[in-house]
């Protein structure tokens, strides 16, 4: 298939590795973004390829990792009024809130239903006129221009009934929080290849200026993975700090421009709380004034008061690079998928349980991938 098998090439990564070790002289941290690539490392055991004064290490590109307990208790609260179909992507609904989970408000009686896409609760709220309909928009901008699309849907066919909760997060500010903490040990990003397909290039110039670092936009394949840590590691023993495009084949310079402007028509940029990181001042989208009536927090006067998180998760370092999921000490024993303290247990997209399910590939492990 092409733009796929090729880059799962075994050939083409045995270069690529070769090439690290032949090149690397000294120690580099490196963060992948985005949830995807942790899962692409650490499933195809690309770890244990790398040279060993290479670390990768894993950012806070899930977006249900770092949505907030307060947000979930928004979500869970909302589920629980009785006219109100409460929708949402199948990984939200075993993230902890303070008190339960949407799943558990599901299985004692609230109607919480998984879709595919926010289009589809329009549709529901259309079929359900006596209903309110909600839909957990969650995601980084990636998903943001379909939740935005599902806004405008429903104003121009005056559904009524229909409104998001919005819990967007974006790149770029997370970025440089981590950058700016005093405790950072980042040297190079791995950009996210699928945000940026949205939104392109260009805000990551000044970050990359600003704090001195290489950031490489890459794929979620093995030999894409591999190529830009490769590029990363090249500008680090140059040292030289600029943006590169490993993943041109779908990534532009400017990204999806309609894709831009149907997220600028519906949303905001306002203040985020991430889960496990804190408040990232301009890190969030939430609908703005002219499609305020489809702002489910305005429209329901929700008053939910902050929620601590749980002290035993350790999400925050772990998604700030600090540290590896097996370094805490409930993973695998009281913090389990069925069973998890903090959200990067939950997800599809979520370090903790991406070595969970594959610690063969881990680091403590030397396998073969391919």
């Amino acid at each position: 298939m092409k733009f796929l098998s090729e880059y799962r090439d075994p050939e083409l990564a045995q270069e690529y590795v070769k090439e690290l070790h032949r090149i690397t002289t000294r120690p580099w941290t490196l963060m992948e973004i985005c949830g995807g690539q942790t899962h692409s490392l650490v499933k195809n055991g690309i770890l244990d390829m790398l040279p060993k004064n290479i670390t990768m290490v894993h950012g806070p590109g899930c977006p249900v990792c770092v949505t907030s307990v307060s947000v979930i208790d928004e979500a869970v609260w909302l589920a629980e009024q009785s006219n109100v179909i409460l929708c949402s992507f199948g990984d939200m609904l075993r993230v902890p809130g303070s008190k339960k989970s949407l799943l558990e408000a599901k299985a004692s009686g609230a109607d919480v239903r998984i879709l595919y896409s926010p289009l589809e609760a329009v549709e529901l709220a259309k079929q359900n006129p006596n209903k309110q309909v909600v839909f957990f928009a969650v995601g980084f901008e990636t998903t943001a221009p379909a939740n935005a699309l599902s806004v405008v849907h429903a104003a121009q066919q005056e559904i009524t009934n229909y409104s998001i909760l919005a819990s967007h997060v974006l790149v770029p500010p997370a970025m440089e929080a981590i950058l700016s903490d005093k405790e950072n040990i980042i040297d190079a990003f791995l950009a996210a290849g699928h945000v940026c397909t949205i939104m392109g290039m260009e805000e990551y110039y000044p970050v990359a200026e600003k704090y001195q670092i290489p950031i490489v936009v890459t794929g979620f394949e093995p030999v894409d993975l591999l190529q830009g840590i490769l590029m990363a590691v090249k500008q680090l023993e140059k040292g030289v700090f600029e943006v590169e495009n490993q993943y041109a084949r779908s990534v532009l310079r400017e990204g999806n421009l309609m894709a831009q402007q149907t997220i600028q028509k519906v949303f905001e940029v306002s203040d985020r709380v991430w889960r496990g990181i804190g408040s990232i001042p301009q890190s969030g989208y939430e609908v703005n004034e002219k499609y305020k009536s489809f702002n489910a927090r305005l429209k329901f006067n929700i008053d939910i008061p902050f929620a601590e998180e749980n002290k035993e998760c350790i999400s925050g370092d772990i998604m700030k690079g600090l540290k590896k999921p097996k370094q805490c000490s409930n993973f695998g024993n009281k913090c389990k998928p069925e069973h998890p303290l903090g959200a990067p247990m939950v997800s599809s997209e979520g370090a903790c349980a991406a070595y969970y399910h594959y610690s063969v590939a881990s680091e403590d492990v030397t396998i073969n991938i391919f």
